[in-house]
C-alpha cells in the first residue's frame, strides 16, 4: 500500500481505503460507461492485488437508478465487509434499506452531489436512520475519516456513512497513502475475524437484528475495573481491545455480536459465566472513535475530535457551518483586525450522528456568546433547520462566561469567491443585532446555471435500437409520453421519465384528444374556412376518429387540406396536427422499473386497464453473479403482468429475433388494453459494441434466461392459445422445466432461503451428475478387468489430441491395462488423488491456451492447493506448433498447456512416469514424431514395454473410406435426421452432408455456457445453395427470404461463392429447408464436398447480351459436372411414406450412377469461375479452373476462353508445405467445347490428385508435382485436341462497380453495397425487409456478386423511379462509404464456423471504422484499397490476393499480409505475425499516410508497399513463404 501513488482527490483517497478494507465494493455510477468520483480509481486498483497480500475485493458496478443498495444485503449476510461509493442522490430513495443496513458493518462513502452548491439535506433527511455519520472536509481528512469509518464499522458492527463535498478539497496538495502498519493497526487486521453469516431473509420488515456487544464483568474475572481486557467472541469472531477510561468504566472489554439473536458468549478470561450482551450505544461509538483517532494521532500527529473548533480561545462569536467550508476557512484566516469577524471561531462536526451535545459544549471557548449556524440545505421542510435545533438543544443549558448563548440560524446558499467577505460581514452584522433575523438567506439558493446533472437520465447508445424500431413501425403515429428529450418545464428528467409521470401524461393526452375531437366537430359545422373543402374532410375524420385504420389513412389528407386552406381556424387546428392520427402511445422504461422501491407506476398502468403500451428495456447480462444475488428482488414484470389477466405481454430481443420484435410491437399496439413489451438488450457498459450485445443476447436466449414469448389474452376468444413461445431452441427444455415446476415451486415455498440455490444451480448440478455417472460407469466396467489402471484425460479442439488419447487407450488395453478415456472437463477432479496412473494429453489453442474441453479442468487444477497427488503417477503429452508464434517473445506459447500442466501436477506431488512429451507440427510426421519417442518411455515406466503378440492396429478411417462406404453419399444421414435425442449427426455423416450442401456447426458464442449448464453444443446446420452464376429471380429471392426467416436465423449470407447461405437451421428443420430451396427450382447438391461446386460468373450489368452468353456456358458446365447420385433426392425430397425410387426436380430425371466421379468422387473440392475482362470480380486466378471470357471480333458476343488451372487459397498456418497459388495458363479453347475441357481437367485431378494427404490434395499441388506442361499434355490427351495460344486480355480491378448502370438494351442495373454479404434487418437498417418489398415488384433479376454484394438487374425505365424510391426508403441506395470499406470482404468465422480462430465478418467493419479517420485526414477516403479478413487460413474470402489482408491466428490475433495485386493477379506475403488491433492500427495509420504522400500517379497500394521495400513480391505459390518480412525463429 505504501508504494501506491499520491492521492490527488478526495474520491481517489476514499476509493483506495474502500478497496483495501472491503470484500465487496458497490460502485454506484451515473451509468455503467460513466465513471463516478470513485469508480475510475477502483478500476485502476483492481488491476493489482492489495499490498497487504489479501485477495482483491469484488467491485460491482451498479447504475444509480436500480435500487443499488439491495446488492449490499447478500454479501453482508454472507459475513463479508461491504463498502459503497456513491453520490448523495441515492440516499433518499434508499431510506427503507438504510434502517436495516445500519445494523451491519457497512460503510457508505458519499460524495455530495457535484455542484458549486451541494445540498446537505440529503444527509439531514436520513440522520435518524441509525447510521453513524462522519464528515470530512480536506483531502487528508477524507482519507483519515474513510479509514476511521471502516475501522468503526468493523469494530462496532454498525453501518457508517462518510460524507464529503469534493469541492472543498479540490485545491489541496496530493497526499501520501496510509502506511501499511497504521492501516493494520487501525482496522485490527491481525485480530479481526470475519463475522458469522446471517440467515435473515427479509429486506424491509424489521427482523430484530441489532448491532450488539458482548460485555464482560471485570470484577467477576478478577481484574480491576480500570484494566483493559482482550476477549474473543466465538460467535462473531471480532476482537476489540478497549482503551481504559480515565473515569473508571466498569466495562472492561467488549466485542460486537453480528447475529440477530444476541446469544451470550463465554469469556476467555474466566470460567465464570460473567458476560452479557447489549446493543451498541452512542457512548460505545464515542469511545471506539477515541481509540481509533488516538492511534492515528500517535502515528501521524493528526488529531480529530467529535466537533472541531478553530479560532481564538477568547472568541465571543462563532460560525457553526454544516456545508461547504472551504471559502470561509480561507477568508477567516486572512481576516484583518478591523473586520467584524476578526475574532470569530469556526465549528464543524466530524461526527454528525450520533450527536453528542456535551462534546459540542466542551469544544467551545467559554467566552462564546453568539453562534451563527449556517445550514446548506436547499430542500427545507421545516421552519427551523435540523442542525439549528441540534445546536439549540445542546447549548440551551450550558452557562457561558457572561450568560447564555444566542444561536442564530442562517440558510447557506451559493457564494461567489469574490463575495465571501461581504457575506461574512452580513452574517456578523445580523448576529450583532439585539434581535437578529432568523433563517436569513446567505448567498444564492440555486447557484449558477450548471451543465446537465451527471446523475440525470440519458438513453444509452445501445438502447437506441428499440427506439428506431418504434419509429420505423409507427412513424408519425408514435407518441412517447416520457421521452427523455421532451421539454417538461420545472421537472427533472428523473421525474419526467418515471412510469407514474408518463402514465399521468398519457391520461392527460387522451383527454386532450377528446377535446380536440370536439373542436374538430365544431369546426366542421362552421364557415370560417377559406373554402368548403376542409369541412367535408373534417366531417369524415370526426366520424371515424376512434377507428385506427380509417383515421390514420385519411389524416394526411386532412392535414394537407388544412395546410392549403390558410385560414386562421385551419392554422389553429394544425397546431395539434399530431392528434389527427390515432396515436400509438408508449411509455419507455428500463429494468429499474422492476425493483421494489418507488416504481408503482407499472402497477398503476396494469391495474387501470388503460390502453397504454410499455416498452421496458432490460439491460442486465446473463451472469452467475446476477443469478446468485437473490436479495435484489427484481420482479419478473412479464409474469407480474400476465397474472393481471388483462394485459398483452411479450418478451423480445432485437439481437435474437428482429422479426419477433416487430410482431410484438404491432400486436401490442393493436391490443385494446395495457401492453408490456419486455425488450432485452444486455450490456456491461452503455457503449458496448453490438458484437458484445449480440453474444450476451444469444447466451441468455439459448439458455432460457430470457425466453422469447408473446401472451395475448384476446387469442382465447378466437380459439387460439394465449401463450406463444418464440425461442425455438429451448422449447423442449422449457417443457421439461414446466413439468417439474410444480415440485420446485412447492419446495421453494417451504424453504424460501433455498429458492435461489434451487433455481440457479440446476445446470451446475446436472453437469456434476453427468461427470459422476460417466466416471462411475467406467469404474464399474474396469472392475471386471485385470491389470494396472490407466486413466487418460484429453483436451482437444481439432480432434488430434482426442484421437491420440483413444489410440493410447486401445494400445494400453492390448498390453493388459485397465484404461479409461475422458475429456478433462468431463472428469470429476476430486477423484484425481485416487488414481494410480494418469495420462494427460492436450493440444494448444489460441495464445498458448487450453482447448475448450480442458479449460475448466485446468482452472481448477491451477487454483487448488488441496489436491494431494503424492500417490498418483502421471505423464503429459502436448501437441503444438513450434513455428505458430514466430516472434521470440511469443515462443513460450509453444505447447504451453502441456508444459504448465506437467509443472502443476508435479507441484501437487505427482510422480512422473516420463518427461513431458512435445509433439510438433513442424516435424516430418507432425506431432507423431514426438509421440513416437514418448510412448515407449510410458510403456517402460508402466512395466508393459515387453508384451508380445500385440495385435495389429486397424488404420484410421479416412475421408476416402467414408466416401467409398457411403453407397454414393447416403451413409446413415436419413437415420441421423430421425434421431431426436441429439441435435447432431454422426462424424462420418458430417463429411457426407457436405456433398448435399450442408455443414453441421455449433454456435461458438454459446459453447462454454451450454457446457456449464450440462447441455450439448447448440448444433445447427449451414445450408449453401448451388446458384449458377449467382443469378436468382425475384420469386426465388422471396423464397430464400422466407426460408431464412422460417428455418434459419433470420439472416441470409451472400457468399464469396456467389450464392445464398443460411445459418442456424436446426436438425428438425433441415429437411424442410432443403425442400423449400428445391421448391424454388434451386438445389444445394454439390454446393460443398469433394465435387465441382457452384460456378461463378462476373455480374456484368453493362453487357447483357455478353452476360447471357457467358451465363449459358456456365450453366452448361455446371449441369455437365453435376453428381448423378439419387441419394440427395431420396434423403431430402422423397416423401417418407412413398415407395418411389426416384424423384424429379425441375424436370431432370436422376439415376444412381457416377460416370464422372466414381464412388470416391474427387480427392478434394473443385472450383470453377469465369471472369470477363476488364473485370476480375470473380478472382479468376484463385480457383482450380479459371476461365477468362474472350469476345468475338465485333466485341459483342462470346467466342471462347483462356483457361487457367491450379489456383487455390487453402493454407495451414506455419506449414510451408501448404500455400496459396494463382492459376497457370493452359491456353485458349472455343466456347462450344469448354464444358468438355473442364471435365477432362477434373478427370486428371480425379486420377492423379493426392488421396492420402488432404492438405496436399488440391489441384494446385497436383500441377506443381507434375509440372504445368505435363499436366497440359494429360488434359490434351483426354481431349484429343490441343490448346491454342492464349488470347490477349487485360484486367483493371477485382472489385465491384457500384451504382446505377445502363446496358446496351437500355435496361438499368443497380449494384448495391451489402457489407460482407450479410442480409438482415436491424433497427438502423431494415435491409432484408427492403429487398423483400423490392422483390415483390421487380421484373428483372437479382445477381449476387463474388464480392458479396448484390446487383438489382434489368430495371426498365418505366419502373426506374419506383425502384429508386424504394431503394431510398430502405437506405439501400447508400453508397457513401469509404473506398476501403467498399473494397473489403470477410468470411463468416465466429460464431458458426468450426474452423475459425478469430473474428472476421463481425470485426472487419469495426476495424475499418477505426481506420477511416486516418483515410479522411490523408485524402484517401475515395481510394479503393482491397482489404480482406478471414477467421482462419482456409481462405474463403480469398485473402491471399488482397492488397492488405488479416488472417486469424487466435482470438483477437491476426497475421498481416501485404502486397497483393489490385487486379487479383498477385499473391501477398506475410508482413507481421500474430498481431492484435493496437499493433494493426499502429502499422496501418502511418502506412496510409505514407501512401498518400509518396505514391506515384495511378499506383495501387499493393504495388506501393512492394516499391518502397516493405514487402517482397510473391512470384508464385511456392514462393509464398520465402522472403517474408518477419522471419520465423526456431528458438523456443
Amino acid at each position: 500500500m505504501d508504494r501506491m501513488a499520491l492521492a490527488k482527490t478526495a474520491g481517489e483517497a476514499v476509493a483506495r481505503i474502500a478497496y483495501l478494507s472491503s470484500h465487496v465494493v458497490l460502485s454506484i455510477q451515473p451509468a455503467l460507461a460513466i465513471d463516478s468520483e470513485f469508480s475510475k480509481h477502483l478500476h485502476t486498483y483492481s488491476t493489482r492485488l492489495p499490498d497487504l497480500g489479501e485477495k482483491a475485493p469484488e467491485i460491482v458496478a451498479l447504475r444509480h437508478n436500480v435500487d443499488p443498495l439491495l446488492s449490499a444485503f447478500q454479501p453482508l449476510r454472507d459475513g463479508k465487509f461491504v463498502s459503497v461509493t456513491t453520490s448523495s442522490s441515492v440516499l433518499l430513495p434508499s431510506v427503507p434499506h438504510l434502517y436495516k443496513l445500519a445494523q451491519y458493518p457497512i460503510v457508505i462513502h458519499v460524495s455530495l452531489h457535484a455542484s458549486p452548491n451541494p445540498d446537505y439535506s440529503d444527509i439531514t433527511a436520513i440522520r435518524q436512520s441509525g447510521f453513524v455519520f462522519l464528515q470530512s472536509e480536506t483531502l487528508q481528512e477524507a482519507q483519515d475519516l474513510a479509514l476511521t469509518a471502516h475501522a468503526l464499522a468493523i469494530q462496532s458492527g454498525k453501518g457508517v456513512i462518510h460524507f464529503f463535498d469534493p469541492a472543498n478539497s479540490r485545491d489541496d496538495s496530493p497526499i501520501e497513502p496510509v502506511k501499511a502498519d497504521l492501516f493494520r493497526d487501525v482496522l485490527g487486521l491481525d485480530t479481526t475475524i470475519l463475522p458469522s453469516p446471517d440467515n435473515s431473509t427479509s429486506l424491509y420488515v424489521d427482523d430484530g437484528r441489532r448491532a450488539t456487544m458482548v460485555e464482560e464483568n471485570a470484577l467477576a474475572s478478577g481484574r480491576s475495573p480500570n484494566e483493559g481486557l482482550t476477549t474473543k467472541d466465538t460467535t462473531s469472531g471480532a476482537v476489540l481491545e478497549k482503551a481504559s477510561n480515565g473515569g473508571g468504566s466498569s466495562v472492561g472489554s467488549s466485542v460486537r455480536e453480528s447475529s440477530a439473536d444476541s446469544r451470550p458468549t463465554v469469556s476467555s478470561a474466566t470460567s465464570i459465566e460473567s458476560s452479557s450482551t447489549r446493543p451498541i450505544t452512542s457512548d460505545d461509538v464515542y469511545e471506539l472513535l477515541e481509540t481509533i483517532w488516538s492511534k492515528i494521532n500517535r502515528a501521524t500527529g493528526r488529531s480529530y475530535r467529535t466537533f472541531e473548533y478553530t479560532g481564538p480561545e477568547n472568541a465571543e462569536s462563532a460560525l457553526f457551518i454544516f456545508g461547504s467550508t472551504g471559502l470561509f476557512v480561507d477568508e477567516l484566516g486572512a481576516a484583518k483586525s478591523s473586520d467584524e469577524f476578526a475574532k470569530c471561531g469556526l465549528v464543524t462536526a466530524r461526527l454528525y450522528r450520533p450527536w453528542n451535545g456535551l462534546h459540542l459544549a466542551e469544544s467551545l471557548p467559554t467566552s462564546v456568546r453568539r453562534i451563527a449556524v449556517l445550514e446548506q440545505i436547499r430542500r427545507k421542510t421545516t421552519k427551523w433547520g435540523p442542525l439549528l435545533l441540534d445546536v439549540l438543544t445542546s447549548l440551551r443549558t450550558r452557562p457561558s462566561a457572561s450568560g447564555s448563548i444566542m444561536v442564530v440560524g442562517h440558510q447557506l446558499g451559493y457564494i461567489e469567491p469574490a463575495t465571501v467577505h461581504q457575506a461574512l460581514r452580513g452574517i456578523f452584522q445580523n448576529l450583532s443585532l439585539a434581535t437578529p433575523y432568523q433563517n436569513l438567506e446567505v448567498g444564492s439558493r440555486d447557484g449558477p446555471l450548471q451543465p446537465s446533472d451527471q446523475y440525470g437520465l440519458t438513453q444509452p447508445k445501445v438502447e437506441s435500437a428499440y427506439m428506431k424500431i418504434l419509429d420505423q413501425v409507427f412513424g408519425e403515429r408514435l407518441y412517447i409520453a416520457n421521452r427523455l428529450d421532451a421539454a417538461n418545464a420545472g421537472l427533472s428528467a428523473t421525474i419526467a421519465a418515471s412510469p407514474e409521470y408518463g402514465f399521468g401524461s398519457l391520461l392527460a393526452r387522451k383527454d386532450h384528444r377528446s377535446r380536440f375531437i370536439g373542436d374538430v366537430k365544431t369546426a366542421a359545422a362552421t364557415h370560417d374556412f377559406a373554402t368548403d373543402v376542409p369541412r367535408s374532410w373534417l366531417s369524415r375524420w370526426a366520424l371515424s376518429a376512434e377507428d385506427d385504420t380509417v383515421v390514420n389513412t385519411i389524416a394526411p389528407d386532412v392535414i394537407s387540406r388544412l395546410s392549403n386552406d390558410g385560414s386562421k381556424l385551419a392554422s389553429t387546428l394544425l397546431e395539434s396536427k399530431s392528434l389527427f392520427f390515432k396515436e400509438s402511445q408508449w411509455l419507455i422504461g428500463s429494468d429499474a422499473w422492476a425493483y421494489d422501491l418507488g416504481n408503482s407506476g407499472v402497477h398503476h398502468v396494469l391495474a387501470s386497464g388503460a390502453n397504454v403500451n410499455m416498452l421496458i428495456i432490460d439491460s442486465q447480462p446473463w451472469s452467475e453473479w446476477g443469478a446468485a444475488d437473490a436479495a435484489r428482488r427484481k420482479k419478473d414484470i412479464g409474469l407480474y403482468a400476465m397474472n393481471f389477466g388483462n394485459a398483452y405481454v411479450a418478451s423480445v430481443a432485437v439481437y435474437s429475433s428482429y422479426t419477433q420484435v416487430l410482431e410484438a410491437m404491432i400486436e401490442a399496439d393493436r391490443f385494446k388494453g395495457p401492453s408490456v413489451v419486455l425488450a432485452y438488450l444486455p450490456y456491461n457498459k452503455e457503449d458496448d459494441s453490438p458484437l458484445t450485445v449480440l453474444q450476451e443476447t444469444k447466451k441468455a436466449v439459448d439458455l432460457g434466461y430470457w425466453p422469447l414469448y408473446r401472451w395475448n389474452p384476446e387469442n382465447e376468444e378466437n380459439g387460439e392459445p394465449n401463450f406463444s413461445l418464440d425461442s425455438e431452441r429451448i422449447k423442449q427444455e422449457l417443457e421439461e422445466f414446466l413439468k417439474r415446476d410444480n415440485h420446485l415451486t412447492q419446495l421453494m415455498n417451504r424453504h424460501p432461503k433455498f429458492a435461489a440455490n434451487l433455481s440457479e444451480s440446476y445446470g451446475t448440478e446436472v453437469r456434476a451428475l453427468q461427470k459422476r455417472k460417466a466416471k462411475d460407469a467406467y469404474d464399474a466396467m474396469l472392475e471386471s478387468l485385470y491389470g494396472a489402471p490407466m486413466t487418460i484425460l484429453f483436451a482437444s479442439d481439432n480432434g488430434n489430441a482426442e484421437s491420440l488419447a483413444k489410440r493410447l487407450r486401445n494400445r494400453g488395453k492390448a498390453r493388459g491395462l485397465k484404461t479409461m478415456v475422458m475429456a478433462m472437463d468431463d472428469y470429476p477432479l476430486e477423484d484425481l488423488p485416487t488414481e494410480e496412473n494418469v495420462i494427460l494429453i492436450t493440444s494448444t489453442a489460441g495464445q498458448g491456451e487450453f482447448p475448450q474441453n480442458g479449460r475448466t479442468f485446468w482452472d481448477a487444477v491451477k487454483d487448488t492447493t488441496e489436491l494431494d497427488l503424492s500417490q498418483t503417477r502421471y505423464a503429459v503429452f502436448a501437441l503444438g506448433d513450434s513455428h505458430y508464434w514466430p516472434r521470440k517473445e511469443d515462443k513460450h506459447y509453444y505447447n504451453k498447456p502441456g508444459k504448465d500442466l506437467d509443472a502443476r501436477i508435479a507441484f501437487l506431488g505427482g510422480q512422473k512416469l516420463a518427461d513431458v512429451g512435445l509433439g510438433d507440427d513442424q516435424d516430418p510426421d507432425s506431432y507423431q514424431t514426438g509421440y513416437g519417442e514418448w510412448e515407449p518411455k510410458l510403456w517402460q515406466a508402466l512395466g508393459v514395454d515387453k508384451v508380445e503378440g500385440l495385435p495389429e492396429e486397424p488404420p484410421p478411417i479416412t475421408n476416402e473410406d467414408i466416401k467409398i462406404q457411403s453407397n454414393f453419399l447416403r451413409g446413415t444421414i436419413a437415420e441421423g435426421l430421425n434421431d431426436t435425442s441429439t441435435g447432431a449427426i454422426s462424424a462420418s455423416d458430417q463429411q457426407l452432408t457436405k456433398f448435399h450442401g450442408t455443414y453441421m456447426q455449433d454456435d461458438r458464442d454459446l459453447r462454454d455456457d451450454r457446457k456449464a449448464q450440462g447441455l450439448e453444443p447448440a448444433y445447427a446446420f449451414m445450408i449453401r445453395c448451388r446458384l449458377n452464376g449467382g443469378v436468382a429471380s425475384p420469386s426465388q429471392w422471396l423464397q430464400m427470404d422466407s426460408i431464412s426467416s422460417s428455418y434459419g436465423n433470420e439472416t441470409m449470407k451472400l457468399t464469396t461463392r456467389q450464392t445464398f447461405q443460411f445459418h442456424g437451421v436446426v436438425k428438425s428443420k433441415l429437411k424442410l429447408a432443403m425442400r423449400g430451396i428445391n421448391k424454388a427450382l434451386m438445389t444445394t447438391i454439390a454446393a460443398c464436398g469433394d465435387v465441382n461446386r457452384n460456378i461463378m460468373v462476373s455480374p456484368l450489368p453493362t453487357k447483357s447480351a455478353f452476360h447471357r452468353d457467358v451465363h449459358h456456358i456456365s450453366a452448361k458446365i455446371s449441369d455437365h459436372l453435376l453428381p448423378s447420385t439419387t441419394a440427395y433426392h431420396e434423403i431430402w425430397l422423397k416423401d417418407n411414406d412413398s415407395d418411389e425410387k426416384q424423384t424429379k426436380v425441375a424436370g431432370d430425371a436422376v439415376v444412381d450412377n457416377e460416370p464422372l466421379y466414381g464412388p470416391t468422387y474427387l480427392p478434394r473440392k473443385f472450383k470453377i469461375t469465369i471472369a470477363v475482362p476488364p473485370h476480375n470480380d470473380t478472382d479468376v486466378y484463385a480457383h482450380d479452373i479459371g476461365l477468362v471470357a474472350i469476345k468475338d471480333t465485333d466485341g459483342k458476343r462470346l467466342e471462347g476462353f483462356n483457361v487457367l488451372v491450379g489456383g487455390g487459397m487453402g493454407v495451414t498456418h506455419n506449414n510451408k508445405k501448404t500455400y496459396p497459388r494463382t492459376g497457370s495458363m493452359l491456353g485458349y479453347f472455343p466456347a462450344s467445347q469448354i464444358h468438355v475441357v473442364c471435365e477432362k481437367i477434373m478427370l486428371v485431378q480425379r486420377d492423379h490428385g493426392d488421396r492420402k494427404n488432404r492438405k496436399h490434395a488440391r489441384l494446385k499441388y497436383t500441377i506443381d508435382d507434375m509440372g504445368v506442361d505435363v499436366f497440359r499434355s494429360k488434359v490434351e490427351e483426354l481431349l484429343e485436341a490441343k490448346f491454342e495460344d492464349p488470347k490477349p486480355f487485360e484486367f483493371r480491378s477485382n472489385i465491384d462497380t457500384f451504382g446505377w448502370q445502363k446496358d446496351e438494351f437500355g435496361m438499368n442495373h443497380f449494384l448495391m453495397f451489402i457489407e460482407n454479404g450479410r442480409v438482415e434487418d436491424t433497427a438502423e437498417f431494415p435491409m432484408k425487409t427492403g429487398l423483400r418489398e423490392i422483390a415483390k415488384v421487380h421484373k428483372g433479376d437479382f445477381r449476387l456478386t463474388p464480392n458479396q454484394h448484390l446487383c438489382l438487374s434489368g430495371v426498365p425505365n418505366d419502373d426506374l423511379d419506383m425502384i429508386k424510391g424504394m431503394l431510398k426508403k430502405y437506405k439501400l441506395d447508400n453508397l457513401h462509404f469509404s473506398g476501403l470499406r467498399l473494397s473489403s470482404s470477410a468470411c463468416v468465422a465466429f460464431p458458426t464456423c468450426g474452423l475459425a480462430m478469430a473474428e472476421s465478418e463481425r470485426y472487419l467493419p469495426e476495424l475499418i471504422t477505426k481506420l477511416e479517420g486516418c483515410l479522411e485526414e490523408n485524402g484517401l477516403r475515395q481510394d479503393s484499397i482491397v482489404m480482406r479478413m478471414t477467421g482462419c487460413p482456409n481462405g474463403c474470402a480469398r485473402p491471399w490476393l488482397a492488397e492488405v489482408a488479416f488472417v486469424g491466428k487466435a482470438y483477437g490475433a491476426y497475421n498481416m499480409y501485404l502486397g497483393g495485386g489490385y487486379h487479383g493477379q498477385r499473391l501477398n506475403k506475410l508482413y507481421r505475425s500474430s498481431i492484435m488491433e493496437e499493433e494493426i492500427l499502429d502499422i496501418m495509420k502511418p502506412l496510409l499516410k505514407r501512401y498518400a504522400l509518396e505514391r506515384q500517379e495511378g499506383e495501387r497500394f499493393g504495388d506501393f508497399v512492394i516499391r518502397i521495400g516493405m514487402i517482397k513480391p510473391t512470384k508464385e505459390g511456392k514462393d509464398f513463404h520465402e522472403d517474408v518480412a518477419e522471419e520465423e525463429s526456431d528458438a523456443e
